[in-house]
């Protein structure tokens, strides 16, 4: 006898998509149990929506969509070779058609929906938020970091009306991009976690960070809670900014005195951490399962949400304790090496910024390596940090040496200013490319070391990791060359 399988809840009929979307529907009646605008990641019974762009057009891949499941294709042009019965819904615009579904899906539910956005940390809560509001009923969640203009969309557009709870993630690299976003979601709930100096390619200030993510209160009614990060320093401008668009409710979290949610307590471990906290005058002791100060901090605006969507605070801290790290934010395997033992390779190479990376270095300093090992960081460039970007990058050699890295190798020419300003017995080596970079790393490291790996998305440092991996299992042979210096 085998299990039956899952009935996956329906989101779109025909009728109802073509009545959000203001289109027509044809072919077959269809319903739809899934959104999806990539080929590549559908599953059976999603509505593909074909998007156009400057150097692609979904319209290309309707059969294959067809082909591998899909319940129907949202287009705005039938494409050639199709049955006559193929199931579609034609719209005059594809986008403006999914951001239509977004909304009617928005408008349906029921759920509180909580937003994130900051300038480091919006993934790893979203992921945080995913799991403690999972432990108090049905949640969904922007899977991965879909959460710009197509991706919030999409993911709202995926939102199943009976939910308790839904989490978004809201993103941008410039001003404006926000508030368009939050005014779709509509959150009754936004976290803002931290304003660092990311994106300024982009920006004057930091300030005007600030003001971009405070956009995050555009969408919301004097009936929402904004959660705001006490400790940093645009904490005042941010609380301004909520007040004046009418926020109703206001929250803080942090380390300070005063905050809503205190920190009072912190035993860091290299894989997680021991926490004390009074949220709302209710002291709460629970155990995260991932590391880094940070982390904490940003745990404190979850069970903040938590409360105010009123939820149990001892049920969610409690569920903290399963998380797992988001691929590329933490990660940790064991690398079996060709010549006996193994290292620890810490994934952190989905992407960058001199506070990211400072906490990283925190991490890595609180985790001892068994005897003979080193803490060993490999680090890419960070990028859109503009014209201070030099002095950067060089100024993560303090964090560094306070961690005590033993050794650090660097790629890129931002990286550089960093190679160069730690002292001589701490430089590994630096190449201009992760490319080059991977074999230096993987002749150098040696059994019992801990190896963290970390650069922005552009630096390309998931080349490194892939190359740490494939350690246990060498090519016959190989050669390859690279710029170093020490």
């Amino acid at each position: 006898m085998t299990a039956a399988t899952p009935t996956k809840t329906v989101l779109w009929t025909a009728a109802d998509a073509a009545a959000a979307a203001n289109g027509r529907a044809q072919g077959a009646d269809w319903a739809a149990t899934g959104v999806s605008i990539n080929t590549r990641t559908l599953n059976p019974g999603d509505l593909f929506v074909a998007l156009k762009g400057p150097n692609f057009d979904g319209h290309a891949f309707v059969g294959t969509a067809l082909e591998r499941g899909a319940a129907a294709c949202l287009v705005s042009q039938v494409p050639d070779g199709l049955a006559a019965d193929a199931p579609l819904l034609v719209v005059d615009d594809t986008l403006a058609a999914l951001e239509d579904l977004a909304r009617v899906a928005r408008l349906n539910t029921t759920a509180k929906v909580i937003a994130v956005t900051g300038s480091v940390g919006k993934t790893s809560t979203k992921e945080f938020l995913r799991t403690a509001l999972g432990a108090l009923g049905p949640t969904f969640a922007t899977e991965g970091n879909l959460n710009n203009h197509l991706g919030l969309p999409l993911s709202l557009a995926s939102l199943p009306a009976d939910v308790r709870f839904g989490v978004f993630e809201l993103g941008m690299n410039h001003a404006g991009e926000i508030g368009p976003l939050s005014r779709m979601a509509r959150p009754d709930i936004a976290i803002i976690t931290t304003v660092e100096a990311v994106h300024l390619e982009f920006f004057a200030s930091v300030e005007s960070i600030a003001d971009a993510k405070a956009e995050i209160f555009e969408g919301m009614s004097r009936q929402g809670t904004a959660i705001l990060n006490r400790d940093n320093p645009q904490y005042a401008r941010l609380l301004a900014a909520a007040r004046t668009q009418g926020v109703g409710h206001v929250l803080s979290f942090g380390a300070t005195a005063g905050a809503d949610a205190r920190l009072i307590d912190l035993d860091l471990g290299p894989t997680g951490s021991d926490v004390t906290a009074e949220i709302q005058g209710q002291v709460i002791r629970y155990t995260l399962a991932v590391p880094g100060h940070h982390q904490a901090l940003n745990s404190l605006a979850v069970l903040l949400a938590v409360s105010a969507a009123g939820g149990d605070l001892a049920v969610a801290g409690q569920a903290l304790a399963t998380l797992a790290p988001v691929k590329g934010r933490g990660v940790r395997q064991a690398i079996p090496l060709p010549g006996g033992g193994s290292l620890t390779l810490v994934d952190e190479s989905y992407n960058a910024s001199p506070v990211s990376v400072a906490a990283s270095a925190d991490v890595l300093g609180h985790t001892q390596p068994d005897p003979g090992g080193r803490r060993v960081a490999v680090l890419g460039d960070m990028l859109e940090l503009g014209p201070d970007s030099p002095k950067l990058h060089a100024g993560l050699a303090d964090a560094l040496v306070a961690a005590d890295v033993h050794l650090v190798f660097t790629c890129g020419p931002n990286m550089r200013h960093l190679f160069d300003r730690l002292p001589p017995e701490r430089r590994g080596a630096h190449a201009d490319t992760s490319a080059e970079l991977a074999p230096l790393v993987g002749a150098a490291v040696r059994a019992n070391d801990i190896v963290m790996v970390k650069g922005s998305a552009g630096s390309r440092m998931a080349l490194v990791v892939d190359a740490l991996k494939a350690l246990d299992n060498p090519p016959p042979s190989s050669s390859s060359s690279a710029v170093s210096g020490s």
